[in-house]
């Protein structure tokens, strides 16, 4: 008994030996940690402190390695956080082979074992958003107000002046841009059907409640894992059955006159099925496509929506300007693009929102394609997951002044100084503003996101009166990475008498 007492001792100092020597080999361990101790074990506990506290350790962070780099411990991963400018533009500037986005994306998510790979191996949609989607946005924006008009009387049941009623903010604005986001992405008249509006809401959330369970399993059982216990693809495998009517369509039709029919859409389900066609189980990569985009589109545009009206709620002097404004445009332009565009104040006030609020504490996610060095000194070896500081940039008052003063007509009194005329518009990334990321990865669907929120914003700043019961914005939540606003507060809404333009 003593001999394998001292057999089983001998292998356990040895595997804890072996795991420390790795440890110390680690070249990450170079990188400053925050947020708790790096050493083996104990690293736990420090990913544990940074999803109950990341706000704060990130802020600590962006002054305390000003234009470096320091690492946070995350449940499977070690996480290295860039703050301040100088990093924001290296990492800007760095090509995919150095660090890629999708890479990135991929590996936080876990898209490999809950996803599958096509999606990130041949990302063909996201081409469309930037592409086509961007292109035609004068002629789908219409139909998009069209949709909003109909989405915004249906969930804000304001039936008569002077009658108050209470709306709980998130989930209302996630149906209205599910509604509208979809008039542009399948149409009519999918884009009303309730079991689909819901599950591409619900799309995010087992996207996300993916990740956290493969988070904490081992990489040798995440295949296995992931097979079994994925919601994402179970989503799409409930999509494919809505879908599969249009898809048997357009197939039969494209069998019969080609590529191009009489009256065939230009719409995003065409373009997707266009290129799906050409490739493995094309209902599925349709299926998987549509969600994806709207993972996209109603997760942000949800969240950034109900901030600004939280924002203007609890700051209601800012809405006789905005209405000052938007009145005249209307009544000469209609709903158009070139309307959203004359829109300054309405611009900025949804700017600023995201300057203050955001959706995230971080940006411009990158994984290491291979080992490199960055300009500060970091060696960075290959897989590392490296992200920049996004809140403490944008509360920087070397940035903005005032900075931790929320002003909705900020960037409108920007915009006014000569040959600042465009820079400052909403959809404009810089290495001061991140939520959108920076360079050519920054998120490609946000003109069309932007038009949509300039869109519904502007409709019901003219058609509602909104406040707080309290009159007090309630405060957001910090979730690890994730800036969420209230999801049960509610605002007061009020139906205004409606003039013609409206």
């Amino acid at each position: 008994m003593e001999d394998q007492a001292t057999v089983v001792f001998t292998g356990l100092a040895i595997l804890v030996v072996s795991y420390i020597l790795r440890w110390r080999m680690d070249p990450l361990n170079s990188i400053p940690t925050l947020g708790g101790s790096s050493l083996p074990g104990l690293s736990y506990f420090a990913a544990l402190n940074f999803m109950r506290n990341a706000k704060d350790i990130i802020d600590e962070g962006y002054i305390r390695f000003y234009n470096r780099t320091y690492k946070v411990a995350m449940p499977d991963k070690w996480l290295v956080i860039a703050s301040g400018p100088k990093m924001i533009d290296e990492l800007r500037r760095r090509p995919d082979e150095d660090v890629s986005f999708l890479a990135g994306v991929e590996e936080t998510i876990q898209a490999k074992y809950t996803l599958g790979e096509d999606a990130f191996a041949d990302p063909y949609h996201v081409d469309i958003i930037k592409e086509k989607l961007t292109r035609t946005l004068p002629a789908v924006l219409p139909e998009v107000v069209d949709e909003l008009r109909l989405a915004v009387q249906e969930y804000i049941p304001a039936k008569d002046e002077g009658e108050w009623v209470k709306v709980t903010v998130m989930p209302t604005m996630q149906h209205i841009v599910a509604r509208a986001s979809n008039r542009a992405f399948v149409g009519l008249p999918l884009c009303r059907n309730e079991g689909f509006l819901e599950l591409a809401i619900m799309f995010t959330r087992a996207v996300v409640k993916d990740r956290n369970v493969m988070a904490r399993v081992p990489r040798l059982l995440k295949p296995l894992v992931g097979f079994f216990v994925s919601q994402a693809k179970t989503s799409i495998r409930r999509a494919a059955q809505y879908l599969k009517p249009l898809v048997d369509e357009k197939t039969a039709l494209m069998e019969q006159a080609g590529d191009d029919w009489e009256d065939k859409p230009n719409d995003m389900l065409q373009w997707i099925f266009d290129e799906a066609i050409h490739r493995k189980d094309p209902l599925w990569s349709v299926a998987e496509r549509v969600l994806l985009v709207n993972f996209a589109a109603i997760h942000t545009s949800s969240t950034s929506f109900t901030h600004v009206i939280f924002d203007l709620a609890a700051r209601p002097e800012h809405l006789q300007p905005l209405r000052d404004e938007i009145e005249p445009i209307i009544a000469s332009d209609g709903w158009t693009k070139a309307a959203m565009g004359k829109m300054w104040k309405l611009d900025s006030v949804l700017r600023e929102s995201q300057r203050w609020n955001g959706i995230n504490l971080t940006s411009l996610i990158r994984k290491a394609m291979r080992d490199i060095t960055l300009n500060d000194g970091t060696f960075i070896p290959k897989g590392t997951i490296i992200v920049t500081a996004q809140h403490p940039t944008h509360r920087d008052e070397t940035n903005y002044p005032d900075a931790n003063v929320f002003d909705g007509f900020r960037f409108a009194r920007m915009r006014e100084q000569e040959g600042e005329g465009t820079k400052h518009q909403f959809v404009n990334t810089s290495i001061e503003y991140v939520p959108f990321g920076h360079g050519k990865h920054a998120c490609p669907g946000r003109f069309f996101a932007a038009n949509e929120l300039k869109a519904m914003l502007a409709y019901i700043v003219l058609n509602y009166d909104f406040k707080l019961e309290d009159g007090v914005r309630p405060p957001n939540v910090y979730t690890g990475f994730t800036i969420l606003p209230p999801m049960d507060k509610q605002v007061m809404f009020r139906k205004r008498e409606l003039s013609k333009s409206a």
